[in-house]
């Protein structure tokens, strides 16, 4: 149900912050390095236990920063003319950097801590190819970095998006399905809803680009019948 919640909350807050991230994305993303800082502070050292455990809650599974770049996916599974798109496409960058900066203090605090004992070696690569990718992802949100690049370029890199989302689902499952398989109910219900989310996400981009396939083969050849050579 948390997991849910969180999902939902990071649709709300794109929606109804769309201005204000636009307008100071730089205040946004001293918020989400602040919460970093908190949280990996309050993992060695004292915190009041409220503000640990919702910090906990939000950052230790990465949960707020998961939810932020199924927005950013999401986005591309609607028509670039829909009002979704065309309300929320202006910040999908800032809201990448966003979750990119958030998943900075679970990686921080995953890496330092010890991985699981199980499937160590596995957990390791995957945790480091994730490292890596959102380090030039994120990097690469930046306007002033998007700006020095070639358009060409900076779209090849922006597909590495791909791999990454899909090894972010591998690496929920390699963390949840141990529990789950236990009898943990929490578990149990994360690995149906993340299922929902990536496999969903998976189902409709495919469509999305095939959808898009067959308007440019029309477009082609409307264009090829009203201008015959």
């Amino acid at each position: 149900m948390t997991l849910i919640l969180v999902l939902a909350g990071a649709v709300a807050f794109a929606f109804a912050c769309k201005r204000p991230i636009k307008s100071c994305p730089l205040a946004f993303y001293a918020l989400a390095a602040t919460l970093d800082v908190l949280f990996v502070v309050g993992s060695f050292a004292g915190l009041p236990p409220m503000l640990y455990d919702a910090l906990f809650l939000l950052l230790h599974k990465c949960t707020l920063a998961t939810a932020l770049f199924a927005v950013v996916m999401y986005i591309g599974v609607f028509a670039r003319d829909s009002r979704v798109a065309t309300y929320l496409r202006p910040i999908r960058a800032e809201l990448s950097i966003m979750a990119w900066l958030l998943s900075l203090g679970h990686m921080a605090i995953y890496l330092s801590t010890g991985l699981p004992q199980t499937n160590v070696a596995v957990a390791l690569a995957l945790a480091l190819a994730l490292f890596a990718l959102l380090v030039v992802l994120g990097v690469t949100s930046f306007n002033v970095v998007k700006k020095r690049m070639k358009k060409e370029t900076w779209k090849r890199v922006q597909l590495l998006a791909y791999p990454f989302w899909g090894l972010v689902y591998v690496h929920l499952l390699l963390m949840l399905v141990p529990s789950a398989l236990r009898g943990g109910a929490p578990a149990q219900m994360a690995v149906v809803v993340y299922s929902v989310v990536f496999v969903g996400y998976a189902v409709l981009r495919i469509r999305r680009a095939a959808v898009d396939r067959r308007k440019e083969e029309s477009g082609r050849v409307g264009d090829a019948v009203q201008n015959p050579a």
